[in-house]
């Protein structure tokens, strides 16, 4: 039996049904069979894969076209419109209920102004279901309707992936497409409800280890989650390929940020300290980068001329 020592609650920053939620604090003691432990620990390869697919390194870099970004947009309106309908259909689910967070999570309103901001008032008609968002959509209606249980592990994959990597994400979209300051285009990452992200995921997480559920629906869940991330996969790869065949000037983030910002969101090959790291450890393929990344600084210019200017000096006075 695992002992899990609690501190004097705090609030999550969260208002649901009229009342303050409150949550455990920091210190609290997980267990290795509570579910959020499980997804975060069987999910990781997929986590990792899907960090790793060409077209979320290129976003990641600012290299992000605009098309792309709009058709983008469009998939996730219609998974989240097919997984908020189903989780609005179960929403007194004994398994679901708990999790149940429209006002603070559901995105589908707030990726339609994002739509509509892109394609103009008649935004519906422009957009269609795409042959790579299709299966993730079709998979979402059909665990809706048939096994309900499953729209947790949807529901933790897409929203606590917003709550975290999404706000690097709305970051480099702003930058990189040079979005106004407003948020207009970038609805979809702002969650007016949720006045504290770190206290709402906890929250969160909490109720799903509230759950009542055996060993092997756990397993079933986490599986679940690897099939999401497949799914999301697939829509990343169909972007890559759309992207290959739209003729637009490639937007990124550039020089000139502070190396906090790029490292966070930008071109990390631009980076010199990355370079240097590389020409370092021994990769070759860095070395030209690295030069010409630092000729392009002006206090690496400053030091090269009082450099150049020493040693003419220094040669001149040899000479004598």
């Amino acid at each position: 039996m695992t002992t899990k020592t609690k501190a004097e609650p705090k609030s999550s920053g969260v208002i649901n049904g009229g009342a303050r939620i409150v949550v455990d604090g920091d210190d609290e003691v997980l267990s290795p069979t509570d579910l959020s432990e499980m997804l975060a620990e069987g999910t990781k390869d997929s986590h990792d894969k899907a960090e790793n697919c060409q077209f979320v390194k290129d976003f990641l870099r600012g290299r992000i076209k605009r098309e792309l970004f709009k058709r983008g947009t469009a998939a996730l309106y219609f998974v989240y419109a097919a997984m908020e309908e189903e989780i609005e259909k179960n929403e007194d689910h004994p398994h679901i209920a708990p999790i149940y967070f429209p006002a603070e999570l559901h995105r589908r309103e707030a990726l339609a102004r994002d739509l509509e901001y892109f394609y103009g008032e008649d935004w519906e008609s422009q957009i269609s279901l795409s042959a790579g968002t299709k299966p993730y959509v079709d998979r979402i209606h059909g665990v809706g309707q048939r096994d309900p249980v499953l729209l947790v592990a949807h529901s933790y994959t897409r929203y606590m992936g917003d709550l975290s990597g999404g706000q690097i994400l709305k970051k480099v979209a702003q930058r990189a497409l040079k979005l106004p300051s407003t948020g207009e285009g970038l609805n979809f990452y702002q969650f007016e409800g949720i006045h504290s992200q770190k206290g709402f995921k906890q929250l969160y997480r909490s109720r799903m280890n509230e759950l009542e559920l055996d060993a092997e629906t756990k397993e079933r869940i986490v599986g679940e989650s690897n099939r999401a991330f497949s799914f999301n996969m697939m829509v990343f790869t169909e972007l890559e390929e759309i992207g290959k065949t739209i003729k637009e000037e490639v937007q990124d983030a550039g020089l000139g940020h502070s190396h906090a910002e790029i490292m966070e969101g930008g071109d990390i090959n631009k980076c010199p300290y990355y370079a240097a790291k590389m020409v370092a450890s021994g990769n070759p393929t860095y070395a030209c980068q690295l030069a010409m990344t630092l000729l392009t600084h002006p206090p690496f210019q400053w030091a090269l001329a009082a450099w150049v200017a020493l040693l003419a000096g220094f040669t001149a006075w040899y000479l004598l």
